[in-house]
């Protein structure tokens, strides 16, 4: 019997309006039309658990939760997610394409709400364990440009939309340094260049990094 091919696990991270939603459905279709199994998710949520705590998450008052308290349900609806859609997807050999993992706990939570790097880390290898996505797109733009592109989709605003802006400034600086302490997994693409742009830089990547022969 032929063994499967384990499938490969991209994230898409960014602050606020900086088209990641966007990018996913374009990346999922091009991958399908390379012949691959795709399955398309998101954090928080991405399974029936996880779905719920986001409720909790991303509604109600910026102050709802202590930012420790707020961290452990982050890594909550991770268990779930991954137990439930990833996990068994990769193993099955899909591609799962992810909007927001880690990497937007530690920026949100750590950087943007002082919970310490050492804490977030002992649970993510208590969650997570040493599993890390093959490739990560960190879509960069101006803070006052994205959250100005939430508040056009006049959907109300999440909890995370409605934060300051010294959060939303920590939260860039956040991803970036994300980026320059893992260059060999974090790619930062500029959002404010056009969908098809973004694409395209996305799609090279891919290419260049997970499906060209490395000799």
């Amino acid at each position: 019997m032929t063994a499967v091919v384990r499938g490969r696990f991209l994230t898409l991270e960014g602050g606020e309006g900086t088209g990641k939603s966007t990018q996913l459905p374009l990346i999922a279709a091009w991958l399908r039309d390379a012949g691959l199994t795709v399955v398309e998710t998101r954090e928080p949520g991405g399974s029936p658990g996880a779905e719920m705590i986001r409720e909790l998450l991303v509604n109600g008052p910026t102050d709802r939760w202590d930012p420790v308290t707020e961290t452990m349900l982050h890594f909550a609806a991770r268990r779930e997610h991954l137990e439930r859609t990833i996990l068994p997807a990769l193993e099955r050999g899909a591609w799962v394409v992810c909007d927001r993992f880690a990497d937007s706990t530690l920026a949100y939570q750590g950087y943007g709400l002082g919970v310490a790097r050492d804490v977030i880390g002992d649970l993510y290898r208590m969650v997570v364990g040493d599993m890390k996505p093959d490739l990560t797109f960190i879509l960069d733009i101006p803070p006052e440009i994205g959250l100005k592109r939430a508040d056009d989709r006049q959907t109300g605003g999440t909890r995370y939309e409605r934060m300051d802006e010294a959060f939303h400034g920590r939260l860039r600086d956040g991803f970036l340094d994300i980026a320059r302490r893992e260059t060999d997994r974090c790619i930062v693409l500029d959002a404010t260049e056009s969908i098809d742009a973004i694409a395209a830089r996305i799609r090279q990547h891919i290419e260049t990094r997970l499906m060209t022969p490395q000799s």
